[in-house]
């Protein structure tokens, strides 16, 4: 299968490629002109790169049309980190989504794929399904609900099938350095203090590598359509897993629970019923320690700050 695929160099994207090409598959990205694509480097040879981006998505018309997908996973978002969530920027990545599924529809695909969040559910107290009701309560929440409904129709229109997988919490070798498990390693490796909160949360860390073969199933399956949990079946306390990471990486760090209060609109729950993706064949291979241990190993051997 002839795959193109956007946010290929961002952390879960660089997974997805390298699952893509070990399954056989055609692979072309999206690649912005000065960026630096370290985590695919290994592979970039192997791939078709199209150089652009979103402010002028026609320049992608010619060489995607020359690649002729037949599928198109949309990865690429602006504006993911925390300090962002309630940017207008989040706004741009409608326009975006749904400029790429109309012309990825025109050069010939007839799946397009994209990267849904929990954040388009806002918080619940339990265990979520896809049936719930959304409840964003950020902007980044609200783009990811609205470019999702309106690719999913657009598609539909146009004769497409549509994936959209909502994506819980996700770790693993070559995460971007600000999320918790990376921030943790480099502050506990340092000896310093991690300040927290208390981590009473119970939330579900998914392997990226287990969320990337997630992706190549909706891409794969003729009857994967419609909004699919991706996430861990197993949330434990949050307390449980910063424990197990500090033991990993330095035992005598200092864990500074309760440093750091609650946000207003704190997640106190974050696990994903994944039934339906579970209903294709697919479940969770990777275990949180070991996942956590590669990890920790990983970060020690590159070093990255």
């Amino acid at each position: 299968m002839r795959i193109f695929v956007t946010g290929a160099s961002g952390f879960l994207g660089s997974y997805l490629v390298a699952d893509l090409l070990e399954h056989g598959h055609q692979v072309a990205v999206l690649l912005r002109a000065g960026g630096d694509p370290w985590r695919i480097s290994e592979q970039l040879s192997r791939l078709t790169t199209i150089t652009g981006d979103f402010d002028d998505i026609e320049t992608l018309r010619g060489p995607l049309t020359t690649f002729q997908p037949d599928a198109v996973a949309h990865l690429a978002w602006r504006g993911v980190g925390n300090a962002d969530r309630n940017s207008p920027i989040q706004a741009h990545n409608i326009p975006d989504t749904l400029d790429l599924a109309a012309l990825s529809m025109k050069a010939g695909a007839t799946i397009f794929v994209g990267a849904g969040s929990q954040a388009e559910y806002g918080p619940y107290s339990r265990r979520i399904r896809e049936s719930d009701v959304p409840g964003p309560t950020t902007l980044y929440g609200r783009a990811k609900l609205a470019a999702g409904a309106m690719a999913g129709q657009l598609c539909a229109e146009g004769g497409a099938r549509f994936a959209w997988l909502r994506i819980f919490s996700t770790y693993g070798p070559k995460d971007a350095p600000n999320w918790l498990i990376p921030s943790m390693m480099r502050t506990l490796r340092d000896g310093k203090r991690m300040s927290l909160t208390q981590c009473e949360q119970r939330w579900g860390f998914l392997h990226a590598r287990d969320a990337a073969s997630a992706f190549r199933l909706a891409i794969t399956r003729k009857d994967a359509e419609g909004v699919f949990n991706l996430g861990s079946y197993d949330a434990p306390p949050l307390r449980e897993t910063v424990t197990a990471l500090r033991d990993l990486v330095n035992p005598n760090a200092d864990l500074g629970f309760g440093d750091i209060p609650y946000r207003p609109d704190q997640v106190m729950i974050l696990q994903a019923d994944i039934s339906r993706l579970e209903a294709l064949g697919w479940r969770p291979q990777i275990g949180l320690q070991e996942g956590l241990s590669e990890t920790v190993t990983w970060y020690n051997a590159h070093q990255r700050n």
